[in-house]
């Protein structure tokens, strides 16, 4: 049933502050990871002239994520997608845009190379990939609160960790993308936005 994060609850409007200059007005806008599914009610109440794709390898998060649609009345959200960003096959062919909330560091290194190969095939020349997260800066933590964190993350699964905005953007150049605009963001956060070159 429906979830809740208070981390969703917090971030959500300043990450929606970033996407409503950078979206396009119409099209589709798939969301990898979409965790409870209050980023895409938030991002799709606010914009109603796009439709949002959620998607989340876990059931239960699809349950929440279609929950959270239906309660709000939310026509411009389709029905969650299973899809595990690692897997060389998404079950869906293309969109403008593709949106990725706290997934790069809560997952395997082969969920980012998959999520910047699949972008790179489903974008169109305009399309935006954008990520939002904790990042290491020039090989160091942005703040103490994150080199905590990694940590944390390490301890619990070592195939996890907050990871270095040199390889994020290097493994971008490699599938096609521009330097990423980069945002500052509260919690020492940080926005990437990625465009095919």
């Amino acid at each position: 049933m429906k979830r809740q994060a208070p981390a969703a609850a917090r971030n959500r409007q300043p990450i929606l502050d970033v996407l409503q200059a950078e979206l396009p007005a119409t099209g589709l806008v798939l969301e990898i990871a979409s965790g409870t599914g209050e980023h895409t009610a938030h991002f799709a109440a606010a914009l109603p002239d796009l439709v949002f794709q959620p998607s989340d390898p876990d059931p239960q998060a699809r349950a929440s994520i279609d929950a959270w649609s239906r309660e709000l009345g939310l026509g411009n959200v389709r029905e969650a997608l299973a899809l595990d960003a690692a897997d060389a096959d998404w079950p869906i062919e293309a969109a403008n845009a593709i949106v990725c909330i706290n997934m790069v560091h809560i997952s395997p290194w082969g969920a980012t190379v998959g999520l910047f190969t699949g972008a790179a095939r489903r974008l169109a020349p305009a399309g935006l990939l954008y990520l939002y997260g904790p990042y290491h800066r020039g090989g160091r933590p942005t703040a103490p609160g994150n080199e905590a964190f990694d940590r944390d993350l390490r301890q619990r699964n070592p195939a996890w960790g907050v990871r270095h905005l040199e390889d994020i953007c290097a493994l971008g150049e490699a599938h096609g993308f521009a330097p990423p605009r980069v945002v500052e963001m509260p919690a020492n956060n940080l926005s990437l936005l990625f465009r095919p070159r």
